[in-house]
């Protein structure tokens, strides 16, 4: 059961970094290149696709299997492998899930509301502005940490 759960933690970890990471690296940087009324229509479609099980199975499923893994290894030796895991944890819930909860989610949620057609060009590149480099900031704190959770991991695993 322990390494079960250990392999679904580095999984799960894993796909939601790659998910950012592959995401900084392909998709911010195309749609650098789409018109202000493209970009927000492109990431309101985006924001409304995200939200299905595949992606809340990864996403939230990371944080279960990182708190099951803390426990399992913490019942068997509370070592440097627990702090390992404990600290993959920790820095997934505060700066992946969290970044995400109150720094991402928020963002989304306005552009949803914004209605393109009663936008003047001007309001759009402002409204695209505004948002793109927040969401762009956020999204890269939580690349961050989720690539550093699932390093941990990694090293636990091979240490």
């Amino acid at each position: 059961m322990k390494n079960t759960l250990l392999f679904i933690t580095m999984l799960t970890t894993g796909l939601s970094a790659g998910l950012f990471f592959a995401w900084t690296v392909s998709v911010i940087p195309g749609l650098k290149n789409v018109s202000d009324q493209n970009y927000i229509e492109s990431m309101q479609s985006i924001n409304k696709a995200i939200l299905n099980p595949a992606f809340f199975i990864v996403f939230f499923g990371a944080v279960f299997a990182l708190i099951g893994s803390s426990y399992f290894q913490y019942q068997e030796k509370m070592d440097a492998g627990f702090w390992l895991i404990l600290a993959a944890c920790v820095l997934y819930v505060l700066g992946t899930i969290g970044v995400t909860m109150f720094g991402n989610v928020p963002l989304n949620d306005a552009l949803d509301l914004v209605q393109l057609n009663l936008l003047s060009v001007e309001e759009m590149k402002t409204t695209r502005m505004d948002y793109e480099s927040r969401w762009n900031f956020f999204n890269g704190i939580r690349t961050f940490f989720a690539v550093v959770s699932f390093v941990l991991l990694l090293i636990f695993k091979h240490s």
